[in-house]
């Protein structure tokens, strides 16, 4: 692709870092001149030197040839002034996370490049129209969030400032597709989409772990497990970092005048005063020797001799497909309206915890065991089955013995209201529509943003159609009235499609 033939053939690169280097990188690949400039004359020339050392390394496994990697090099100039930077028609800035930083920083450019020059920030955590405040034309200001590493993470945001103008925005999603990337549009509110969409996963994970529901590992377990999401929710933050991650979800909760939704965790702001950030400092929710992550084994399955007959509740979740299921494992299914006194009891609710059902249900809450059946059965490659205060050892050790016949993993938790899965999922399906309820974005954009920003197996919108809106609102309502707390409460886009059976993506006209 020629320079003449892109929507901007120079860019000036302010911030020579990783998501500098990498706008850089993927910038001079789409054809435009690039001016790296950094404070540090030493650091913009080390910068091109890493990019094209990225390039060789390319060419070297024959992913391009060497006549490309040296077009591509060309194209990288550094420069020490900010006024080596006047002929740009776009200036990405990539610098610290500081409001008075990249206020100053833009009050010079303004005087710099041509009135025609589009001028961005990639804040992921600052208020575009903050940044542009004090700028004389706002108009040609928006910001360009890009994702670390930056070639291989193929969605970009694209932010509207208070007074950004359409055309900016089209520009700049126009030379996204020909950096080879995918733009999503958003509104200027605090996490744009993906930071946003993001706070259900760990914030709940973080509640879960802080209730004594059960650990860390079982957690991350059973949302690898049952949902399919890649790594678990402590497992990511180990990754990322909690010196990285802990703050992001204070500043989302705070720019949003404490929303419940979105309230971090006591634990986490321990851990970072403790300085234990993950992988980082070897030692995070799990630790790591040699950079391996250790984790402990399975718990053993009991050995159960005398088997006790199964009564399932008449209002479990799922109820045709969990007698199938017993059927299947060979457990002594009981069919009256009510267990004998020696019948193990199976609950299958959905948001209440297993304590509320039985004493709803009028069922011995010694022999009352839970089981979570949001997702079918054979989609699942855990089991995750919860006691109550009340449950007897025997009964438990039998529950999980029976589900753990035909080889499936079982986990055993203490009581909670919505289990894990349920719980995190309606949390994050929740968040997701109240996204599209505030029309940050359109829908099809959140899903875009969170399937590639932060590699959920889908997007949030498609797993709570993928499970039933009607379940989740279920969910969420009765998590409210089991905690009292307005974190659960569903969204308005939620309630009314829930309520109708509507699909999540469905946009009124």
């Amino acid at each position: 692709m020629s320079s003449t033939s892109i929507t901007f053939s120079q860019v000036g690169i302010v911030g020579t870092g990783a998501m500098g280097r990498g706008i850089a990188q993927i910038a001079a690949q789409a054809g435009s001149k690039v001016c790296l400039f950094d404070t540090n004359p030493e650091a913009a020339a080390a910068a091109q030197k890493q990019i094209e050392q990225q390039w060789q390394k390319l060419a070297e496994k024959g992913k391009i040839d060497a006549a490309k990697a040296a077009e591509w090099s060309a194209l990288l100039q550094p420069v020490t002034t900010l006024n080596d930077l006047s002929s740009c028609d776009l200036v990405i800035e990539a610098i610290v996370e500081r409001l008075d930083v990249k206020r100053e920083l833009f009050a010079q450019l303004e005087t710099i490049v041509e009135s025609t020059a589009v001028l961005v920030t990639n804040t992921s955590s600052l208020s575009v129209t903050a940044i542009a405040a004090n700028l004389k034309s706002a108009h040609r200001f928006a910001g360009y969030h890009f994702f670390n590493p930056v070639p291989l993470m193929k969605v970009v945001e694209v932010i509207a400032g208070l007074k950004t103008d359409a055309a900016t925005c089209e520009r700049l999603t126009q030379y996204t597709r020909e950096m080879g990337h995918t733009p999503v549009t958003a509104q200027d509110t605090p996490g744009f989409i993906v930071n946003h969409a993001g706070r259900g996963y760990g914030t709940e994970a973080l509640r879960i772990l802080n209730e004594g529901v059960t650990d860390i590992v079982t957690i991350d377990r059973i949302l690898r497990d049952q949902v399919g999401f890649k790594l678990g929710p402590f497992e990511l933050m180990d990754l990322t970092g909690l010196d990285v991650s802990h703050p992001v979800m204070e500043s989302i909760y705070n720019q949003y005048y404490q929303e419940p939704r979105y309230r971090p965790s006591v634990i986490a702001a321990q851990r970072v005063a403790g300085g234990v950030f993950g992988r980082k400092t070897s030692e995070g929710f799990y630790q790591y020797i040699d950079g391996a992550q250790q984790v402990p084994e399975e718990p053993p399955v009991p050995v159960v001799e005398n088997m006790p007959p199964v009564w399932v509740s008449t209002r479990a979740a799922r109820r045709a497909e969990l007698y199938q299921l017993l059927k299947e494992l060979g457990a002594t299914v009981e069919t009256g309206q009510s267990p004998s006194a020696q019948a193990l009891t199976l609950v299958a609710p959905l948001g209440f915890d297993v304590t509320t059902v039985a004493v709803v249900e009028r069922l011995d809450p010694a022999r009352t065991v839970g089981i979570d059946m949001l997702v079918e059965d054979a989609a699942t490659k855990r089991r995750v089955l919860a006691t109550n205060p009340a449950t007897r050892t025997d009964y438990r050790d039998a529950a999980h013995a029976l589900f753990a016949r035909d080889g499936k993993k079982v986990s055993v938790i203490r009581d909670s209201g919505g289990f894990v899965t349920q719980r995190v999922v309606a949390c994050i399906v929740n968040i997701a529509s109240d996204i599209c309820q505030q029309g940050i974005c359109t829908p099809k954009d959140l899903e875009t943003a969170v399937t590639l920003g932060l590699g959920y197996p889908m997007g949030p919108l498609a797993m709570g159609n993928r499970w039933g809106p009607t379940n989740v609102l279920e969910v969420l309502f009765n998590m409210q009235t089991v905690y009292g707390d307005t974190r659960y409460r569903p969204s308005p886009w939620l309630r009314r499609r829930g309520a109708i059976g509507l699909s999540l993506m469905h946009e009124e006209e």
